[in-house]
């Protein structure tokens, strides 16, 4: 069988006529039938056109949300089918099932340099089974709707799934533009930074970075870290957080990473002062934010920013910055009372001379919600887990499957 190591070496061996299932990721979020956030459509789009412009008939597979193996009107991928339509400029048929009849029908009905969308994946239980057999069962019927498979959705590359994995092995395949510009940012960030190099840490947990964090103490200057997780390391300084998260089982492992850090001397910087309130927002109650040293919150209070002091310090830690990282927000962003912390990163970030970039998921999300413009950072990832994966030196099989 003829593989293809990447997008240029297919379109090279010519692909008009031939039918290209392109895994995209358009895992976009919704309000109804309302896309609140069209990001990753728009960041599938160079693929799915340079193809189209081929001549290639383009029949594109992608999921939304996790529907339990079983068809669910709430995540179709109609509307994802109609704006991807309105951004090609063109019309995108879209197949009401997977691989069933109305798939084999729309496919059979394409033209040289046609699109369609084939509904969601996941309404299959073999998308994401973990029996071999199941996986297999069902990329064979994917396979059957094609002549190659290319992988273009980066923020599914580390799942070892039908339309992501097995299907790969069933068909000729190249790696797809947005896959490949991701993995060269994410080795110039774990082989070859340029220095400095500043890792910007934020989210909830600390467990969701250890990863991370583990990889990256060798190699980075500077870590910064905000958000929910920089609670457990205030605590194992021996701080009180009163009701903020915290994850009591990680204070042995953040104490020994700020050893580690110490011994080594990677700086880790944490935030000095915090942004508090008695209740996490919600429920109609309007914020009653107020700022507190951050060795020192108050027993009925929850930190849910970085202060401001903390915000100018973090800016001036990345200000003569060459390459920097940056996953996860420094706060509940989508509350304006407490999005101060991350727009001072992600402003920070606008200005790096060199290599910006933010690690997708809630961090893309709030670069977005919080109006600054794309073009500003050098990279935005489309797959958070999936650079996370990666950066803590993780195999992703959905990018070994394509190196036979």
């Amino acid at each position: 069988m003829t593989t293809h190591a990447n997008l240029e070496q297919l379109l090279e061996q010519g692909v008009a006529g031939k039918r290209v299932l392109v895994r995209s990721d358009l895992n976009v979020p919704l309000d109804g039938a309302t896309i609140t956030d069209d990001g990753r459509i728009r960041a599938s789009l160079p693929t799915i056109r340079a193809l189209a412009e081929a001549g290639a008939r383009v029949v594109v597979a992608a999921h939304l949300g996790r529907p339990q193996g079983a068809p669910d009107p709430a995540y179709s991928l109609a509307p994802v089918a109609a704006r991807l339509g309105q951004l090609l400029g063109a019309d995108v048929a879209f197949a009401r099932d997977t691989v069933g009849e109305s798939a084999h029908e729309t496919v059979a009905g394409l033209e040289d340099g046609q699109v369609a969308v084939l509904e969601n994946v996941r309404f299959n239980a073999g998308e994401t089974s973990k029996v071999d057999a199941e996986r297999e069962a069902f990329a064979g019927r994917l396979a059957e709707l094609a002549d190659v498979f290319v992988s273009d959705g980066f923020g599914v590359v580390h799942r070892k799934q039908a339309s992501v994995y097995d299907v790969a092995k069933r068909l000729p395949h190249a790696m797809g533009g947005l896959v490949a510009t991701e993995i060269e940012v994410l080795r110039r960030l774990t082989e070859t930074p340029e220095r400095p190099y500043v890792v910007v840490l934020g989210g909830s947990k600390v467990s969701d970075k250890l990863g991370v964090i583990d990889n990256l103490l060798d190699k980075a200057d500077k870590l910064l870290i905000g958000g929910g997780m920089v609670f457990t390391f205030l605590k194992a300084q021996g701080h009180e957080v009163g009701k903020s998260l915290l994850e009591e089982d990680q204070l042995d492992v953040c104490r020994a990473y700020l050893e580690r850090a110490e011994a080594s001397g990677v700086q880790i910087l944490l935030p000095g002062d915090i942004v508090v309130d008695t209740a996490f927002p919600g429920g109609g109650r309007q914020p009653e934010p107020r700022v507190v040293p951050a060795t020192d919150i108050p027993a009925d209070c929850l930190g849910l920013d970085i202060g401001p002091a903390s915000g100018a310090d973090f800016a001036a830690a990345l200000a003569d910055a060459r390459t920097v990282f940056w996953n996860g927000p420094m706060g509940v962003f989508e509350v304006p009372q407490f999005a101060d912390g991350t727009r001072a990163v992600a402003s920070a970030l606008t200005g790096i001379d060199g290599l910006s970039v933010v690690g997708g998921g809630d961090s893309a999300a709030a670069v977005r919600t919080l109006g600054f413009d794309e073009a500003d950072f050098g990279h935005i990832s489309t797959g958070g887990g999936a650079s996370l994966e990666y950066l803590e030196g993780k195999d992703l099989p959905g990018i070994d499957v394509l190196e036979d």
